[in-house]
């Protein structure tokens, strides 16, 4: 027996259809619309963070180094985020870690300096030396004959026995304090009396012939 075939009426398709078409739309709008929420939430979210670590930043009570507060604050600008406060705090924060950039490298040039200073300044008191062990050798002379040799051999460094010898007790902010002036030959003999150096030269004044004309020591 031959099946009858059963036609679908038209107009049930063209439902069936439709609820496909209607459903499509309507799942597609929902996808668009939870992006759009959770897009929200996202920037949301970033506003929020933006502002405490920029108010942090501003309060100083970041644990972060100049160079991580730069580098978020870096980040943060480039989010473009439209937000008057987060803006307001971007120019807030922006200033302050300029200023504290200009302070650290003022810190750091002062630093050098002074390193810079004090290699040059070792380098100098290198150079005396010859004259400290001069001073060291008659103090420390076996007897007093061989003090005395030393002495005179010692007196041709210098322009002429009565060169200024000056003794720095204190110095302050760059100001020498000095003791009682004397001369090189008292010197030499107190060296010799006193069988000991406790000094050190600082600096050293020359003639044309390289003779000492003028001599500072400092109290170690």
């Amino acid at each position: 027996m031959r099946k009858q075939r059963i036609k679908t009426p038209w107009f049930v398709l063209v439902f069936f259809l439709a609820t496909i078409i209607i459903g499509g739309l309507s799942s597609c709008n929902s996808k668009k619309k939870l992006a759009k929420e959770q897009a929200a939430i996202a920037y949301n979210t970033r506003v929020k963070q933006a502002k405490r670590d920029l108010t942090a930043m501003l309060n100083g009570t970041t644990s972060w180094t100049l160079d991580e507060q730069f580098k978020r604050l870096n980040t943060i600008k480039s989010y473009n985020i439209d937000d008057p406060q987060v803006k307001d705090l971007i120019v807030k924060v922006e200033n302050k870690l300029n200023a504290e950039k200009a302070v650290a490298a003022r810190k750091a040039e002062e630093e050098r300096l002074q390193k810079e200073e004090a290699a040059k300044k070792q380098a100098e008191l290198a150079k005396y030396n010859a004259i400290n062990q001069r001073f060291e050798a008659i103090a420390h002379a076996g007897s007093y004959a061989e003090a005395d040799n030393l002495i005179n051999e010692t007196m041709s460094i210098f322009s002429s026995p009565d060169v200024p010898v000056l003794i720095i007790i204190d110095q302050v902010d760059g100001v020498n304090d000095y003791d009682r002036p004397t001369t090189a030959i008292r010197f030499l003999n107190y060296l010799k009396d006193m069988k000991a150096y406790k000094f050190a030269v600082d600096s050293v004044k020359r003639n044309a012939e390289g003779k000492i004309t003028e001599l500072e020591l400092i109290k170690k």
